[in-house]
């Protein structure tokens, strides 16, 4: 990939700056763009859940109820990197992502609705990853082919570092433990028309 075929990175706010906008007159909407799952475990208080699939697959849809200057999170910075090139290729720039994602506010001390607590969608990834390769490599001593499997996990997880997109990921947010009641388009069609709270 070529600097030319590299997106621009979006533009960012810290944890700091958002605390301040949000104590503001006129605070930015919160997108959070984590799983339901995630986003029921921990988020910033007065954000709206509109998950990278479900942004994704309606954007056109979500585009006029996003405010211009809405900030948007997710665990680390990646995804919501993600939803705001989807945004933006939507007609809506000057999004801002948030420095760190949840994990950064949390860091800062900022302040935070918790629920059941649930592993990030990232760290499920690792952890499924790690296993089936480190499970392959054990078998491949009695099966010598089953080399090949961690070799196709390793290829995948090259793949997504260069394409920012991880199949693996989109996966796991399907799974009954990462989803919850907030996860269909008239929720979040209800949810981001409402007032903020």
């Amino acid at each position: 990939m070529t600097t030319a075929d590299t997106p621009p990175a979006p533009a960012t706010v810290d944890a700091a700056a958002l605390r301040r906008l949000l104590d503001g007159g006129a605070p930015p909407q919160i997108i959070d763009v984590r799983t339901p799952g995630e986003f029921a475990a921990v988020h910033i208080p007065g954000s709206r859940n509109v998950p990278l699939d479900l942004l994704r697959a309606h954007h056109t849809t979500l585009r006029p109820l996003l405010d211009e200057r809405a900030v948007l999170v997710c665990h680390g910075g990646q995804r919501a990197g993600q939803a705001e090139r989807v945004l933006a290729g939507a007609g809506l720039p000057g999004l801002r992502v948030l420095t760190g994602g949840i994990s950064g506010w949390q860091a800062a001390g900022a302040p935070v609705v918790t629920g059941t607590p649930r592993w990030s969608l990232e760290r499920q990834v690792r952890l499924v990853a790690g296993s089936i390769v480190l499970g392959s490599v054990l078998i491949s001593m009695r099966l010598p082919r089953a080399r090949w499997i961690a070799a196709g996990i390793g290829a995948g997880l090259t793949f997504a570092a260069v394409s920012d997109t991880c199949a693996m990921g989109m996966l796991l947010s399907r799974l009954p433990y990462n989803r919850g009641p907030r996860t269909d388009l008239p929720t979040v069609l209800d949810s981001l028309g409402g007032g903020r709270g």
